[in-house]
């Protein structure tokens, strides 16, 4: 499982059903449920809250994530339909309304009773490009975070087979809730088509829960807390709240451009399996030999010595929310020394410390730090400027994992427009992949053209050698420097 473009997706073309969420009561009270209860996260608070500004200021933001995954053999639509909505009775966070209350955001789910879903059938898609196409505008228009429900579903039906989709805004999910959503529908479809029960339980953790133990632990803290201890002396060496992105890419201050979402392989399965390997020999994790790989490259491209990035790190933990769909995510500042004259295991000795040193002061979230510590950003609509963002996710370790070759997962992000760079890394079965979106400018399109090629050669080479096959002393980028060019 891995996440690309939409529009890169070879889907076969069908008859399309979408299965829409209602209510079954008699009328959506504007008042139902608890007023003093249910609270959005800070993750959930802050997205909305940029929505709201943006609608207002006629300037909307748009964005999805969305998972899709295969069924053989006819598809039976009324199993599908159960499942789905098992699917969404089972998580509380996809039942919600949001809304505004007494400045706060509220959360009000509507009962798992209380909904049905009615079948639409949308129509047939001779050839692979028009089903690409209306998925990616279906998508664009029907997620919109202000409106309910947040969550489109549907399925792509052929003779032998059918593709099913599923598309979220990110108030409800994250990216490891995509293959969740897998896992859930497939095992709940099969179960129904034997006549069996799924094993699965009714209801999950709820993410409201984990929103309301945030908020009562963190809404009352003030920018003196020791907490935030980790967080100050990152700024303090920063120099600033955000890491920036240390090459250029074209772009203007206060503006947003159109985003290139483009996804490469970096490793084939044979290679990732190495460049694990020699990232154990030297005591650290796949993950941490990408890191290293990245800071290296960016350095090299004329980036500092000291690496400096946002990685976002799950909240789920072990147990309690392991199955739970939601926005589970804090992101954290992380650095370390990549500078001149380390060696792979030296850079990845100090990958581990500074990962290390992350993971103990995780508590406090992101969105809280971020309003505390720099509120005059924290007011604006969006990250001041590119921002350096690393995430890696082992597709591999996810439930229902072993059956990913027959289901066929993938998961793809979209947005509308972005100021920056964000790159993701998935390890499945087939490799090593990357993912990134970054702004439509010429420079952009030359910084990351060359920083993919290098990092893909550095990748590579640990997996060959064991090391970076460089000289151990200051070297010149290994590709030229392009000229800058404005957009």
């Amino acid at each position: 499982m891995r996440q690309f473009p939409l529009e890169m997706h070879t889907l076969a073309p069908g008859r399309v059903v979408e299965w829409r969420l209602r209510s079954t009561a008699a009328a959506r009270d504007a008042d139902r449920g608890d007023p003093s209860g249910r609270r959005a996260s800070f993750n959930q608070d802050k997205h909305f809250t940029v929505a709201e500004e943006s609608r207002a200021a006629d300037d909307p933001v748009a964005s999805w994530i969305a998972v899709t995954f295969e069924v053989e053999g006819p598809l039976d639509e009324t199993a599908l339909s159960r499942a789905l909505l098992a699917f969404v009775g089972r998580h509380e966070v996809l039942r919600c309304e949001f809304r505004r209350l007494a400045g706060e955001l509220a959360c009000a789910p509507l009962a798992a009773d209380e909904l049905a879903l009615e079948t639409a059938q949308v129509g047939v898609f001779e050839t692979s490009e028009l089903l690409r196409g209306f998925l990616v505008e279906r998508f664009k228009r029907s997620i919109d975070t202000l409106s309910w429900p947040l969550f489109t579903m549907g399925a792509v039906l052929r003779e032998d087979s059918a593709t099913v989709y599923l598309a979220f805004d990110h108030i409800v999910c994250d990216g490891m809730s995509m293959p969740i959503v897998v896992h859930e529908v497939e095992t709940e479809y099969e179960a129904l088509c034997r006549g069996e029960s799924s094993g699965l339980p009714a209801t999950a953790p709820s993410y409201l829960d984990f929103a309301e133990e945030q908020r009562r632990r963190y809404l009352s803290i003030g920018a003196d807390d020791e907490r935030l201890g980790y967080w100050k002396s990152f700024i303090e060496r920063n120099g600033e709240f955000f890491p920036r992105f240390p090459l250029d890419l074209g772009v203007r201050p206060d503006r947003m451009y159109p985003i290139v979402n483009e996804a490469s392989l970096l490793l084939d399965a044979t290679e990732a399996e190495v460049f694990e390997k020699s990232c154990l020999a030297v005591g650290g994790k796949p993950f941490m030999g990408v890191l290293a790989s990245v800071a290296v490259c960016l350095r090299e491209a004329g980036g500092p010595g000291v690496y400096r990035g946002f990685m976002p790190v799950s909240e789920r933990g072990r147990d309690a929310w392991t199955n739970s769909v939601g926005w589970f995510v804090n992101t954290m500042p992380i650095e370390f020394d990549a500078s001149p004259g380390r060696d792979f295991t030296q850079v990845m000795t100090q990958v581990r410390a500074g990962f290390g040193e992350m993971i103990r002061h995780i508590d406090v979230p992101f969105v809280r730090a971020w309003e505390l510590l720099a509120p005059e950003e924290f007011a604006a609509r969006s990250w001041p400027y590119p921002v350096n963002f690393f995430s890696y996710i082992d597709m591999r370790k996810c439930r229902g994992s072993e059956r990913h070759d027959e289901w066929r997962p993938t998961s793809h992000v979209w947005s509308a427009r972005a100021n920056g760079a964000c790159s993701w890394f998935q390890r499945d079965a087939d490799g090593l992949h990357m993912n990134s979106i970054y702004v439509d400018t010429a420079a952009a399109r030359g910084t990351m053209g060359d920083f993919q090629a290098s990092l893909r050669q550095t990748v590579r080479d640990i997996a060959l050698t064991g090391g970076f096959r460089r000289p151990i002393a200051l070297t010149p980028p290994r590709l030229p420097i392009r000229p800058r060019v404005r957009a």
